[in-house]
């Protein structure tokens, strides 16, 4: 069984998407009650939890931590005084944490197709919720489940799509999306993500080796736009419900720090050319949650997008 979980997670996965395969939604959730076209909702090939999420996840230090070089890419979280880095070579094949930070529940999550990284706090209505891989993807994302309700939320979106919590949200929160070598220096006593997650998997391989550089999508998506390469990454921010896309190509010819408005807000960019990371705070300083994603999957969510471009 794991032998065949791991060929389906790992590069016979990435087959699977480049055959083409789009099979409809399994019945083993509630779609009487959906907030999006059911045929959008798509199924990625593992089944519901054949990609596990970490309920109980263990920590190590950072001098502990000989598994992650300078160059490995990690989500970073800082909150009521505790520090965290979770490795994308761990998040590849778990794509959900469950943990508390500063005394606060939080999910972290990570959708390999998307390249987008996003912090929770999974609270709804005063309840508390934890997540699993639902093994379906909608606009090629990672679609979650709450253990709770069965509910499907669309990780992107951060909201519920499908199931009794249907157009519930999430409370998205900042984090970093940038590499060990920069957390660790800015972070030093930062604790990290064990590889001891009580499954079987190896973490030093990467089941998704090339696909960041690839123009193609392995899961169709409704809307695409050619400006920039599909897996371009880019900096997305949302105002007030207007969304602005900074694309990294185009960071790169401006200067840094970027000063700028969203919806009338003014707030800045942050740009690190070396970690291939950015981030924005308000006109206080405050860190504003962002989401850094691959260009096509911040465009299918956010199809008005504004879009920086160097002057």
């Amino acid at each position: 069984m794991i032998t065949r979980l791991l060929s389906l997670v790992g590069l016979g996965f990435l087959t699977l998407g480049l055959l083409g395969f789009s099979g409809r939604p399994s019945a083993v959730f509630d779609f009487s009650k959906h907030g999006v076209p059911l045929d959008q909702i798509l199924s990625g090939g593992p089944p519901k939890d054949g990609i596990p999420a970490i309920l109980k996840p263990a920590f190590l230090k950072a001098a502990d931590a000989g598994f992650l070089t300078d160059q490995d890419r990690i989500l970073g979280l800082v909150e009521g005084g505790e520090t965290k880095a979770y490795p994308i070579k761990i998040l590849n094949w778990h794509e959900i944490v469950n943990d508390t930070l500063g005394g606060k529940p939080v999910v972290v999550t990570y959708c390999p197709l998307c390249g987008t990284g996003i912090g929770f706090h999974p609270v709804v209505n005063g309840r508390s919720l934890t997540f699993g891989v639902s093994g379906l993807l909608y606009q090629s994302d990672m679609v979650m489940y709450d253990h709770q309700t069965e509910s499907l939320w669309s990780q992107i979106s951060m909201e519920a799509i499908a199931g009794p919590m249907t157009g519930a949200k999430l409370t998205h929160i900042f984090l970093e999306h940038t590499t060990w070598g920069e957390w660790r220096k800015a972070h030093p006593a930062t604790l990290v993500l064990s590889t001891k997650t009580g499954f079987s998997r190896d973490y030093l391989r990467d089941p998704y080796l090339g696909y960041a550089q690839r123009a193609d999508l392995m899961f169709p998506v409704q809307r695409k736009d050619s400006r920039f390469h599909p897996k371009e990454w880019v900096l997305g921010v949302t105002v007030g419900g207007i969304a602005k896309a900074y694309p990294f190509s185009e960071l790169k010819k401006a200067k840094s720090p970027l000063h700028d408005k969203v919806n009338g807000q003014r707030l800045t960019i942050q740009f690190h050319a070396d970690a291939q990371s950015a981030s924005a705070v308000d006109s206080s300083g405050k860190p504003l949650p962002t989401i850094m994603a691959f260009w096509f999957a911040w465009y299918a969510f956010h199809p008005e997008t504004e879009v920086f471009t160097a002057s």
